[in-house]
């Protein structure tokens, strides 16, 4: 259809009102176009909304002073069409190359010159609709194949989705310099240009779209025909005796309760509602590091890997993606959360679900491999948990492997033509939607079954404030080259790496999440809060300690990618206190900040979202807990061995010890915590000193469980215990602990903090197992401990001792 140029005015004024950009990627500055160059746009095909809405673009000023209105003299078009629509009553539209394309680099042959000739390709998404089967009369009247569709599907698009239109720019390149090099022949390098412009269209699909929508049924059957899924069958029914026929319906009935039903309309409606809901539960959603995920969505197979801490997880990142114009992930959802309605709700919204153990079950085990394979190798971005459940402490959990180990197995296929890149994100929150039930559960140790009754109770939870969220995207892990950097080709052939493989790849990614940790005011009140030896601190001084932990990490940054909390200490005091986790006793001599009643618990998990971010310096501090002066060899010989511990702890990025603990030590001395001298450093004055004891306070439990550990397997002979029984006699004693000093923290004892401990003393060889299981204890792992004693006062050590005497007394009884 072909509009003059007044026409096209005309028709634009009339749109105007009704057109809206949702986004706009990347944004016409980013594109460090020459100032000098011809500018020309380049669309996929000729359709006349596209143009309208690039004319519409234009005059909001959003390319710069490029003009998009169709031209009307000279040789140099202001924008052109890759292809063609060719239409016809009785056959599909055909995306055909368009012959102004070609006039176009004809042209720029013809007409040689200095000034360069930038090509830019543009995309318009229209509501975020990926293609699929068309299914009934409407589906059929408005499928890109039916022949009378193509313009009525552009009308509906326009009046349905025209407050909804998302804008892409594709990689510009100098089409003078295509043509000019080496080919062939000129139509050689005209094809050439076709080819890159037309990759560029479908990279800038994939990123908004993602691939095509199989229906359901059509998956699930392509499914059940694959040959691993094929000889699961025929081996179960050779082993259970039934008849093919019969397993065959049960790996279908596997296969329906895995498969998500993704539906384009439920997106929508989802990210309508939650649009509504996040604004009134929350503050803001504060999205960082997204770029990273626009650089990769396009060319890579995308795997999602958040921590999770909320059931909001699940649809917080989705909605984010929606909103960004990113193709939304398919969700890995236990399959508790596959209840009545709200299963059904989750599974529209791209959710698939997955039982907690496939053990015993091989046909369920190869039917959900096989169907995320499908889903990597079509090119769908996937989400999981690597941690499996939600963090019921606020720390990063040890990663479960199967996800891990199925991904890494579809990877290695290499039915895909696209590398594969993992996206770490760390999500933060100031109050979680389920703080009630963690506190709970932080009490008593129960957990409660999820009930799609529960999704009542948020209704009943919408006035609470529940303050910001942070999206944080961490550092990708492109899995090509992670594999050849830790496992190249000759070390594949032994029949063990896999395995190793998987658990390094899980540890890699477990660091990487925490190093996209985003400081809040909640997570810095409860960390200097809870470093207080009775949970309550003058005001003033407690704003001086979250001036101090929030500079520190300016000073030094625990991680790149790490951030640093917005506002003022006031600011996130007073935030605490709306949010119920602190009270503020006015006093004569000054108001006091206390742990709101029952809150303790709950202000542990928020502290352990981010303590992995202070445990080095904590330590530090904790060194010259009873040392005024220390030098570098002297911090290195007191608490060098514990950096290890450290890392696997809290999964921290492996560093040089000793270069690490230089820059914490300038950067505290920087903030008047220590001072340095011509010896090293010493504590700084009595105020100072307060602050670095609060400080050294963070890691005392840490201290606490690995002196525990360590003294309780030193005090038997070498040999005497097993892996699992030194792990439940240290978590006994250290649940004991907990209830002597009065506190209500399930974290201290948590067991895997003590299969954690262990497994760095096997790495770090101070112990080894034997073939019965054993431990073996190395002499240098006595001489470790008496160094440590140090560290501590007299007071604790009497105590530990005590309690370690305990057992003892039992066992002799």
């Amino acid at each position: 259809m072909t509009l003059s140029l007044s026409g096209f005015s005309r028709m634009t004024s009339l749109l105007s009102r009704w057109l809206r950009f949702r986004s706009i990627d990347p944004s016409w500055s980013e594109l460090n176009l020459p100032e000098t160059a011809n500018i020309v746009l380049v669309l996929d095909n000729n359709a006349l909304s596209d143009r309208l809405a690039l004319h519409l673009l234009c005059r909001k000023g959003a390319i710069g002073s490029v003009d998009a209105s169709p031209a009307t003299s000279g040789h140099m078009p202001r924008h052109v069409m890759l292809h063609q629509l060719k239409r016809s009553f009785l056959r599909s539209p055909q995306n055909r190359p368009s012959p102004h394309f070609e006039a176009f680099l004809e042209n720029i042959e013809h007409h040689q010159g200095d000034v360069p000739v930038m090509v830019v390709p543009v995309a318009f998404f229209w509501g975020r609709r990926p293609g699929r089967e068309a299914r009934g009369l409407w589906g059929l009247m408005t499928a890109d194949h039916w022949p009378l569709s193509g313009r009525l599907r552009r009308l509906t698009t326009l009046l349905f989705n025209g407050h909804h239109i998302d804008v892409r720019f594709g990689t510009p390149y100098d089409v003078k310099a295509l043509l000019n090099a080496p080919a062939p022949s000129a139509s050689h390098a005209r094809r050439r240009v076709v080819r890159l412009l037309r990759h560029q269209f479908q990279q800038l699909r994939q990123q908004v779209l993602g691939p095509d929508l199989s229906h359901r049924r059509t998956l699930v059957r392509s499914l059940l025909m694959t040959p691993s899924v094929r000889q699961a069958i025929s081996a179960q029914a050779e082993e259970s005796g039934a008849e093919l026929p019969h397993v065959e319906k049960q790996a279908q009935r596997y296969a329906r309760e895995i498969a998500s039903h993704t539906s384009p309309q439920t997106l929508w409606l989802l990210y309508q509602l939650l649009g509504r809901l996040w604004n009134r539960l929350y503050d803001g959603v504060k999205v960082h590091g997204l770029s990273r995920v626009r650089e990769l969505a396009g060319t890579h197979e995308l795997i999602y890997v958040p921590c999770h801490r909320s059931h909001i997880d699940y649809l917080l990142l989705s909605y984010v993606m929606y909103h960004h114009g990113l193709t939304t992930p398919q969700v890995a959802a236990g399959r508790n959360l596959n209840m009545p309605v709200i299963g059904s709700i989750l599974r529209k919204g791209g959710a698939f679900f997955v039982r907690r153990s496939f053990k015993g079950n091989a046909l369920y085990g190869a039917v959900f491999n096989e169907y995320l394979h499908q889903l990597i190798r079509r090119g769908y971005p996937v989400e999981y948990f690597i941690e499996g459940g939600r963090s019921r402490t606020g720390r990063t959990l040890p990663p479960r492997l199967g996800m891990l180990a199925m991904t890494l197995d579809s990877f290695l296929r290499k039915d895909s033509s696209r590398p594969m890149a993992f996206v770490p994100i760390y999500i933060g929150y100031e109050k979680v939607l389920e703080s009630g039930a963690y506190q709970r559960e932080l009490t008593t140790g129960h957990k409660k079954k999820e009930s799609p009754f529960d999704v009542l109770k948020v209704f009943k939870r919408l006035r609470e404030p529940y303050g910001q969220v942070h999206v944080n995207i961490g550092a990708p892990l492109r899995l090509d080259d992670w594999l050849n950097q830790h496992f190249p080709d000759p070390v594949r052939t032994d029949h063990h790496w896999r395995k190793q493989a998987v658990a390094a790849l899980g540890e890699d990614l477990a660091t990487r999440i925490n190093a996209a940790a985003t400081l809040n005011g909640v997570n810095l009140v409860a960390l200097a809060l809870l470093g207080t030896s009775h949970m309550a601190i003058e005001e003033d001084l407690l704003a001086r300690q979250l001036t101090l932990l929030n500079a520190l990490q300016a000073h030094a940054p625990a991680t790149p990618e790490m951030r640093c909390a917005e506002g003022t200490p006031s600011e996130w005091i007073n935030h605490a206190i709306d949010l119920g986790m602190i009270a503020r006793c006015d006093q004569t001599l000054g108001p006091v900040i206390v742990v709101a009643e029952g809150r303790a618990p709950l202000l542990t998990w928020y502290r352990n979202n981010v303590l992995h971010l202070f445990a080095r310096p904590a330590l530090l501090a904790f060194a010259f807990r009873h040392r005024r002066q220390l030098t570098l060899d002297e911090i290195d010989d007191l608490v060098g061995t514990m950096w290890p511990a450290l890392d696997n702890e809290f999964f921290l990025e492996e560093t040089d010890d000793r270069e690490e603990s230089q820059t914490l030590l300038q950067a505290m001395t920087a903030l008047g915590l220590l001072k340095a001298t011509d010896r090293g450093w010493e504590r700084g004055a009595t105020d100072d000193n307060e602050q670095l004891h609060w400080l050294g306070a963070m890691i005392l439990p840490t201290l606490e469980r690995g002196f525990l550990l360590v003294s309780l397997l030193l005090r038997s002979p070498s040999g005497t215990y097993t892996a699992q029984a030194l792990e439940q006699q240290s978590q006994a004693l250290a649940e004991r602990l907990t209830l002597l000093q009065g506190l209500n923290a399930p974290e201290y004892f948590d067991k895997r903090l003590f299969s954690g401990l262990l497994d760095t003393l096997i790495e770090g060889e101070w112990i080894h197992m034997t073939d019965d299981d054993t431990i073996v204890v190395s002499k240098a792992l006595d001489d470790a401990l008496r160094q440590r004693r140090r560290l501590f006062d007299a007071p604790l050590r009497r105590r530990l001792h005590h309690l370690l005497a305990q057992p003892e007394a039992q066992e002799s009884d």
